[in-house]
């Protein structure tokens, strides 16, 4: 891939990364600057299998999900930046430090999933995240990844 794309649609993000339904947290991705950031967009819809049982009566998006969500825009950046779309390789997630959740998530919401990394180039990235609905934060952290060329199967 010669010139890497500021825009990832579902399409390209599914090339990049292996997630899918019922775990494929993120619609979009927008802004990326290789190897340095990208915002990720996951419109949160009533109809996604967990709020079945978080909570009945009153749907909050698990933070943990969040988590994921970060870490699936910053595995789309990663990929597209390395170039190894269609490759078989696989972004790892590794640990997570200072991690903090501010404002609940429910259907309805736009959630916006920034990554920077603080660390990369090689196999091992880290990463701070940010996610909010509109100004508010909803979750900020710390995390890690490892790049597995090998991929799953590959």
């Amino acid at each position: 891939m010669t010139d890497i794309p500021t825009c990832a649609d579902i399409g390209l993000i599914q090339r990049a990364i292996p997630h899918r339904f019922p775990f494929l947290m993120i619609d979009r991705v927008r802004d990326i600057v290789p190897s340095k950031s990208a915002v990720g967009i996951k419109n949160v819809s009533i109809n996604e299998p967990q709020f079945a049982g978080h909570f009945p009566g009153l749907p909050v998006l698990p933070g943990v999900l969040i988590v994921e969500a970060l870490a699936q825009t910053s595995a789309v950046m990663v990929s597209l930046s390395l170039d190894l779309i269609d490759s078989g390789a696989v972004v790892y997630f590794m640990g997570i430090d200072k991690c903090r959740f501010r404002r609940k998530v429910e259907p309805g919401d736009v959630l916006e999933l920034r990554v920077d990394a603080l660390r990369g180039g090689g196999k091992v990235w880290k990463f701070k995240g940010l996610a909010t609905v509109g100004d508010e934060v909803a979750c900020e952290c710390e995390f890690m990844a490892m790049i597995d060329r090998e991929g799953a199967g590959a």
